[in-house]
């Protein structure tokens, strides 16, 4: 498959000779593993309304990282960045929806590489401007990687490791090579995805500062629009260079963009109600569940839908940092894990709306399960005398199950016996201590009260076995500083993870990542073997070489008990204003949002009965 893939690029572009005349491929764009769904001369991808009209705004809250902002600045570690930034800026490729791992140009026309992929030559449209209209050339690029290297946030500085020299063939192309012996599978790709910034804006503006002030891009949208920690808003660039581009066909529909902050849960969805802001993601089943009969949805002003999610669950738990002394053994964390009652909280507080997650890759093929063996455990057979017995004798770890009470008293007692077994007793005064008198204690953070009603029923069940458990909330800019720099016990997020793991798995769970502020290894990883498997997915010759080897790492991450996992639906609640159009269908993995567009006729219906202005 992947000779014929070679053949039908070479047949359609013709041989290039290049690198000690090396044969290599020309192509549009590049496929991880096999061919392209789309041809050099494809006019649109399938899952857009190529027809779409033009014109009004999408508004959204602003939550998706937190719940302030104060800096338009995404690429460094100070500040906390607004939402929806990455509509000022154009990358070289972009990724298709409807592929779990192509990408096509968008400011390069082209790209050159040899079938090792250990260079890649992009060749930029001759058309391409940032927002100033200066012209967008080889040098921007050179400049954006080697500046991202050097000083963005750790999160470039970890996926731009592997590019070894950076240079400008001529105004219009830029050829990239990768350190010797490195994976080279997806990093065509990487780069191809990182946003390119103007080296001349930056001549008069410090990069490295958090900043209010609109950047400069070559995107879409520009920054209309400041209110610090309350409200951004992004309109069309009436002069964007690429909006016929086949890849931006039936894309960027809406004029404008707008995000709307709040201090809480409740005031947003009160501010949805009223036609503040028209399109809600629900997180919270309760409100899901019982806030939904407002009199707009009873009219059919707003709608209310469940729409499938083809992705991977997402990573989401209480992640216990093993950078603390306290939580090195593995068996505290796994006492830790048992008093979760995951049961119950579904019963009581969630509707019975979630199942429980217990992979880092739920709800995909990457899931391991059941006794290690076949392919994967030739996978893991190197690293037998490094694992833990555990590993190749049991099934891949999963929770325990808890009753459908608060409290599992036959939990409890076997999470004693692990914490007496870890040198942590029971005192005279019902505090768990260590030979040292350290009393053991466990404090979760958050900026909001959503999640207080499940901590503190977990918070109560931890304080049976003699732990001080306590639960703190925090503002968000604290919060934002205190996982920057791994300041806490607990930490209460959930990870996106991709349909093709492959180089952001080092800031997650490597080595590298473990004392690198900013980086989302949150429990503290440190593991050779870890690292030497996450190296093996990014080398994956095949689709197939990859699945294996990321079941065989979710069963070592799984064994280690790094997280207390939360719970999962695989599917998205969505609920908006009716005033858009939308395609027939939406792309397998994409909510599929931003191929919306402005229905002007179905937004007059609704101000001619008062429900909108």
């Amino acid at each position: 498959m992947r000779a014929a893939f070679l053949c039908f690029l070479l047949c359609l572009s013709g041989p290039s000779f290049a690198d000690n005349h090396k044969t290599t491929t020309i192509s549009h764009g590049i496929s991880a593993f096999g061919e392209l769904n789309y041809p050099p001369d494809f006019s649109h991808f399938n899952y857009v309304n190529p027809e779409a009209p033009k014109g009004g705004t999408m508004s959204f809250r602003g939550f998706l990282a937190s719940q302030t902002f104060d800096s338009l600045n995404q690429f460094i570690l100070a500040g906390e960045p607004a939402q929806g930034l990455e509509r000022l800026y154009d990358t070289l490729m972009v990724r298709a929806f409807d592929e779990a791992d192509a990408v096509y140009g968008l400011l390069a026309e082209s790209i050159e590489y040899p079938d090792d992929r250990s260079w890649v030559i992009y060749t930029l449209r001759s058309g391409a401007t940032f927002a100033d209209g200066k012209p967008v050339r080889a040098q921007d690029v050179v400049w954006t990687i080697e500046t991202l290297k050097k000083d963005g946030g750790p999160n470039y500085q970890i996926v731009l490791a592997d590019v070894a020299r950076i240079e400008t063939l001529s105004d219009l192309a830029v050829r990239v090579e990768f350190k010797e012996g490195v994976a080279t599978r997806d990093l065509i790709a990487t780069v191809g995805e990182i946003p390119i910034l103007p080296e001349h804006y930056y001549q008069d503006v410090d990069f490295t500062r958090s900043t209010l002030e609109p950047p400069l891009g070559s995107g879409p949208y520009i920054v209309d629009k400041v209110d610090a920690g309350r409200q951004i808003v992004y309109c069309r660039n009436p002069n964007y260079w690429a909006a016929d581009l086949p890849v931006n066909v039936g894309n960027h529909n809406f004029d404008c963009f707008r995000y709307e902050y709040f201090s809480d849960s409740t005031a947003a969805f009160e501010a949805l109600k009223a036609g503040v802001y028209l399109f809600h993601e629900e997180f919270f089943s309760a409100l899901w569940a019982t806030g939904y009969d407002f009199p707009a949805l009873d009219n059919g002003w707003v709608k209310r839908e469940v729409i499938e999610d083809g992705r991977p669950s997402g990573a989401q738990g209480f992640w216990i940092n093993t950078r603390l002394e306290k939580f090195k053994d593995r068996r505290v964390r796994e006492a830790i894990g048992m008093m979760f009652n995951f049961e119950w909280s579904n019963d009581t507080l969630f509707y019975g709306s979630y199942q429980r997650l217990d992979s880092f890759w739920e709800n995909s093929p990457m899931q391991a399960s059941g006794l290690l063996e076949g392919e994967e455990l030739a996978v893991l057979e190197p690293f037998r005398d490094q694992l833990p017995s555990t590993v190749f004798t049991e099934p891949a770890f999963v929770p325990p199950v808890s009753t459908t009470r608060k409290t599992d008293r036959k939990l409890v007692r076997q999470a004693n016996t692990l914490l007496e077994e870890a040198g942590w007793v029971i005192g005279d005064d019902g505090k768990r201590r260590n030979a040292a008198g350290e009393v053991l204690s466990v404090q979760f953070i958050d900026d909001g009260p959503a999640f207080e009603r499940i901590v503190l029923p977990f918070a109560e069940n931890l304080k049976l076995l003699g732990i001080e458990a306590s639960f703190e909330l925090i503002d968000s800019a604290e919060l934002e500083q205190r996982q920057e720099d791994f300041d806490y016990d607990v930490y209460v997020a959930r990870l996106n993870v991709s349909l093709s793991p492959s180089l952001e798995l080092r800031s997650v769970f490597a080595s590298s990542s473990v004392d690198e502020p900013g980086t989302f290894n949150l429990a503290g990883l440190a593991d050779p073997v870890v690292d030497a498997l996450i190296e093996e997915i990014i080398g994956a010759p095949s689709r197939a070489a990859l699945e294996v080897r990321v079941k065989a790492l979710d069963r070592v991450l799984r064994d280690k008990i790094i997280w207390v996992p939360n719970w999962h639906k695989g599917t998205h609640w969505i609920a908006y204003w009716d005033v858009f159009g939308k395609p027939p269908e939406k792309p397998a993995y994409d909510r599929g949002v931003d191929y919306w567009w402005w229905d002007q006729a179905k937004f007059e219906a609704l101000q001619s009965v008062g429900a909108l202005r």
